[in-house]
């Protein structure tokens, strides 16, 4: 079957399915929230938002979101899971406010004769009196075949026959699951193509798992052979491995397959972030269109190519999703890298300080440091502050503090040239480091000034790996000096800021037989 362009249904049952999940159990004001940024933001076709005769607090939920969705003008739109009892789940939503009911039974001969212990005669009537009853009460009916794709290849026949007493019942959509998520896209075009044929009439929903990671590509080969609406989920939320991410659906159907469809593809990270945060369930980074750095270019020669024509750009633009993108600093970083980040801030620096910045940048990247465009200006203010002089060198350091334990200082320092061990103790690590290397410096004549103040910062919005920049006043007589250290451990960024104003009066005093 030519698909063509036509429009697709998005059926989203973040709130039903999704929950099924390991560990997630939205809360009835989490429900109302993502359903109303579901139907109002991203504007998919249709969600639905739980099962029937859960509990109160669902019914409470469910009854707020019909109440929303009437007054909105999205009635009709909103969706439950309801079971083959005849009165009891209709009459729950009906009496939540409901307008459709998707009615769950067995398109396995399997599931209907070691579940049920009924015959498909027996089935197929108790499925007909209650779509007769949820009718009556003024429902939409639409029905799910469950395991529909171990039933059709184990006994078509007995899929055939429930369709052929379903297909004049007044059902809306049937919804033919991968339910174990066993199929492969040639299987899924060959199964779902014959019940198109076979029932043209009809409209048929696909409802693929994602257990085989074929989810993606099963929407494809379905929507290739007839299928008018797919399921998904925000997040790949479902049972196991996750029923079919709708941010990798949207753009496969937009940009492979030239599909119509009705959502706004601008909230989708936003309505992700919305998920992640209410499910506990935390999203890949590298995950397609909502991962944390797929808009990240890793290499400096991609950011090159980025910025000599966009030679690194897709379809799948950051700004497509109200995203932008950014270019990582680390040991892979380059020049063009370094740019697309100062242009960022807004700073210029001469070629000379950009191979200063850029050489510490790399050298961080090496110690497999994370380094973010807010971690910039502490490393520029670092590296230009002055000049960097060696005559202490810093070899190793161990630094152990426990509660309500002194804490002890290793270390092994060079100065100039000669080499020292020496321990310390203090109140906390940077005292013990000052009291260690206090005892190194009296061969030296030396003794670090006093501090006049000391202020630890990270970056505005930083993470708990950022990087830290401690800033340390001393007082050198009538004058107040600063030094600064970077480093991801805030105790090491001061002991940084140590070694900076010991080598800068070391070599004063050398220069100038002067000290402080």
């Amino acid at each position: 079957m030519n698909a063509g362009t036509r429009h697709i249904q998005l059926m989203d049952t973040t709130l039903r399915d999704g929950e099924q999940t390991q560990g997630v159990s939205f809360s009835p004001a989490e429900k109302v929230n993502i359903a109303k940024a579901l139907l109002q933001s991203l504007r998919v076709d249709r969600i639905e938002v739980a099962s029937a005769c859960v509990s109160e607090g669902e019914k409470d939920a469910v009854t707020s979101i019909n109440a929303w969705a009437r007054q909105e003008g999205f009635d009709g739109r909103v969706e439950v899971l309801g079971f083959v009892d005849h009165t009891r789940s209709v009459d729950w939503v009906v009496d939540a406010g409901g307008r459709v009911i998707n009615l769950l039974t067995k398109g396995s001969e399997k599931h209907c004769r070691e579940q049920l212990r009924k015959t498909l005669e027996e089935h197929v009537q108790g499925i007909l009196q209650t779509v007769q009853y949820a009718l009556d009460q003024g429902l939409a009916v639409n029905v799910y075949l469950e395991d529909w794709s171990n039933g059709y290849q184990d006994s078509r026949d007995y899929v055939y026959a429930m369709m052929d007493s379903l297909r004049h019942a007044g059902i809306r959509h049937f919804m033919l699951p991968d339910t174990l998520g066993v199929m492969a896209p040639e299987e899924v075009f060959d199964s779902f193509g014959d019940m198109c044929r076979r029932y043209p009439e009809l409209q048929f929903d696909f409802h693929p798992h994602n257990d085989y990671g074929l989810a993606t590509a099963n929407v494809m080969a379905a929507v290739r052979a007839g299928a008018t609406a797919v399921h998904c989920t925000i997040n790949c939320l479902g049972e196991r491995a996750g029923n079919a991410s709708l941010a990798e659906v949207a753009v496969v159907l937009r940009d492979k397959m030239h599909m119509d469809l009705s959502i706004d593809e601008s909230h989708i990270v936003r309505i992700s972030s919305m998920v992640e945060n209410f499910s506990g369930k935390w999203v890949a980074a590298n995950a397609p269109i909502i991962g944390a750095d797929v808009f990240t270019q890793t290499a400096g020669i991609h950011a090159d190519g980025d910025q000599k024509g966009g030679l690194y750009e897709s379809k799948l633009g950051p700004a497509r999703f109200s995203r932008t993108r950014s270019y990582a600093l680390g040991k892979m970083s380059g020049k063009a890298s370094l740019r697309k980040n100062l242009e960022l801030l807004g700073l210029n620096l001469s070629d000379q300080d950009q191979k200063k910045v850029l050489a510490r940048i790399v050298k961080l990247g090496d110690s497999k440091q994370t380094i973010t465009v807010d971690d910039l200006p502490f490393i520029i203010a670092d590296v230009l502050e002055g000049k960097s002089y060696q005559h202490i060198k810093l070899l190793n350091c161990s630094i152990t503090s426990g509660l309500d334990l002194q804490s002890t200082v290793s270390i092994r320092v060079d100065v100039q040239g000669k080499k020292h061990v020496a321990s310390g103790f203090g109140n906390g690590g940077f005292d013990a480091f000052i009291d260690a290397v206090n005892r190194v410096m009296e061969e030296y004549d030396y003794r670090l000034p006093k501090l006049a103040n000391y202020e630890v910062r990270i970056p505005k919005g930083g993470h708990t790996d950022a990087l830290t920049e401690c800033v340390i006043s001393w007082e050198c007589g009538a004058d107040i000096r600063k030094t600064r250290g970077v480093h991801a451990n805030q105790v090491f960024a001061a002991v940084l800021a140590v070694l900076k104003i010991i080598n800068i009066q070391l070599h004063e005093r050398q220069e100038a037989g002067l000290s402080c």
